[in-house]
């Protein structure tokens, strides 16, 4: 009878069969497929209702002590799901963010504060299914937001978003004196130097940036100097 000794030092029987199987290419084939699976299913989880094909946000600053801008958005969207009946913007930043608002297709229908930022419901009066593109158009006055001698603004990536480009516009008796551009996640800093701007035919100057590649969930700041 063997002691229990002998009994314990016994490879079982299961791990006997196994130990070939973990150094095989079948072994590191099926780690490599788990890897890849999960990479899926998260990145499918944050798709959302939405893709975003292309995004352009402009901020034109309508005068030399910022007391009025007009923000304008640009977004093409590929949905993701069916029956969609709403599109939802959102919007942050100081003075009167909202003194002037406007969209193109729907209507904008409630809004509401969620921590620092508004968030606004626009009824697309129509329904949208999996696979339909749509190009939506926002556009709002700010009226004392931009008082400061250093200034930003901001971009938030939420959806998977394939082209993103921001532009500020800047008054002909106040041009900046500093560019930055902000990548909040990763702490970079990265200053917007002459091949960022260019001067429109009425003498302003608009400073822009844009990116095939924007993150998801990546803040990207325009901070001036002026």
């Amino acid at each position: 009878m063997p002691s229990d000794a002998s009994v314990n030092h016994r490879p079982s029987l299961l791990l006997r069969l196994m130990v070939p199987f973990f150094g095989s290419d079948l072994f590191e084939i099926l780690v490599t497929l788990f890897r890849l699976g999960k990479r899926v299913i998260n990145s499918e989880a944050h798709e959302g209702m939405y893709q975003v094909l292309e995004h352009e946000a402009v901020l034109d600053l309508k005068d030399t002590k910022g007391k009025k801008a007009v923000y304008t958005k640009r977004q093409k969207v590929r949905f993701l799901q069916d029956n969609i009946i709403a599109y939802q913007d959102q919007a942050w930043g100081d003075g009167n963010i909202f003194a002037e608002y406007k969209c193109s297709p729907g209507i904008p229908v409630d809004r509401y504060q969620d921590g620092y930022r508004w968030r606004i419901l626009i009824s697309l009066r129509q329904t949208k299914n999996y696979g339909d593109v749509e190009e939506f158009h926002i556009e709002r006055t700010i009226t004392d937001g931009y008082a400061g001698n250093v200034e930003q603004f901001q971009t938030q990536i939420n959806h998977q978003t394939r082209k993103l480009s921001m532009s500020v516009i800047f008054p002909v008796k106040r041009l900046p004196k500093e560019v930055l551009l902000i990548e909040e996640n990763t702490t970079r800093t990265t200053p917007l130097g002459p091949e960022y701007r260019s001067v429109l035919p009425d003498g302003r100057e608009q400073v822009t940036w844009q990116t095939d590649k924007p993150r998801l969930f990546e803040a990207y700041i325009l901070r001036w100097t002026w």
